[in-house]
């Protein structure tokens, strides 16, 4: 690595890190007994978005929309079913497109852009929506985008993910859809704070709500500091400044060694989730032979479409009392504030 490559990975944000600690506190929740997120000091943004202060209001989110035929079709089955509140799709996919048109032929749903830097499959390839030759730091020698995060962040400047960004965006815009949120691919745009200010000033300018959790209780920086993830202060700040709505906690629905053992500790994850605003993504896709060839984590998957049509999970979720809520509702709230 050249100096200024060691000096941009040196100053690489722990907010990656962060990132998954969210989908690890407490399997994905606080409780109670151990703090008191919610406590009188702090208003959630559910409180300022006019929700009961005292109620979950929950956003279950499907990610990688865009991405093949089957995670499509699971996804458009559970948003036309109202299992779920909340969808994204990933721009450089080839199967985007055809997700985009129905989200125009439907626009009460709640869809937003799957921002992507990363191809994670090894056998299932996506390049860049900007020209290669504009982002060669976000492309293999094969032209694919980069496995990981850190491969991102350890070949990509901020210019040129900017770049990338505003391509995904714009093809979106070009489409003739405007994305109701924007979030990120593995966590890939929490990789670095150089990253992350691209991210949130790209949200701010075409007023797309990003998905990003607020730190302003001073209990949700402790419980990540006491877990092992600085939090800095540049970070910190970034995100105080940052002036669309923010969630309160994010998490992804866990996995289990069977259906059951997964639907469990999913209600589990839900019955500890403190009262605020919550997002919680998970990943539908049907489970046929080319998925099956495309990912491991295809059983997951096929359960994660199944479970939220689940009678019992259905029947759990009204006995919590939760509220659920979108990005839509989200923004005609907060432009009321």
């Amino acid at each position: 690595m050249d100096i200024m490559r060691k000096k941009f990975f040196k100053n690489c944000s722990t907010l990656v890190l962060s990132f998954f600690l969210i989908l690890l506190i407490t399997a994905c929740g606080q409780t109670n007994s151990e703090t008191e997120l919610s406590g009188s000091e702090h208003q959630t943004w559910a409180e300022k978005l006019g929700f009961p202060s005292d109620k979950r209001v929950v956003i279950f989110h499907a990610d990688d929309a865009g991405m093949v035929e089957e995670a499509n079709e699971a996804t458009i089955y559970l948003l036309e079913n109202n299992l779920i509140q909340s969808a994204a799709a990933m721009p450089p996919c080839p199967a985007y497109e055809e997700f985009i048109q129905w989200a125009i032929d439907n626009p009460q749903y709640d869809v937003g852009i799957h921002l992507t830097l990363t191809n994670e499959w090894g056998s299932y390839h996506w390049g860049t929506v900007a020209d290669p030759e504009e982002v060669p730091g976000l492309l293999t020698e094969a032209g694919n985008m980069h496995r990981g995060v850190l491969q991102v962040v350890m070949n990509a400047t901020p210019e040129e993910v900017e770049t990338e960004l505003r391509a995904q965006i714009e093809k979106t815009l070009a489409l003739g859809y405007r994305p109701d949120h924007m979030d990120t691919h593995m966590g890939t745009l929490f990789g670095s704070n150089a990253f992350t200010e691209v991210y949130l000033r790209l949200a701010e300018e075409y007023r797309i709500p990003a998905m990003v959790i607020d730190f302003a209780n001073p209990e949700v920086v402790k419980a990540y500091k006491e877990a092992g993830y600085p939090v800095s202060d540049e970070l910190l700040e970034m995100i105080a400044n940052y002036s669309l709505p923010k969630l309160d906690y994010f998490s992804s629905v866990p996995k289990g060694d069977s259906y059951e053992d997964m639907r469990e500790n999913f209600m589990e994850q839900v019955r500890n989730l403190e009262p605020g605003l919550i997002e919680i993504i998970f990943h539908p896709q049907y489970a046929t032979e080319k998925t099956k060839n495309i990912t491991g984590s295809w059983q997951q998957r096929q359960w994660e479409v199944d479970v939220f049509a689940d009678p019992v999970v259905k029947q759990f979720f009204e006995d919590e009392g939760l509220i659920f809520t979108n990005w839509i509702e989200i923004m005609e709230r907060f432009d009321r504030m």
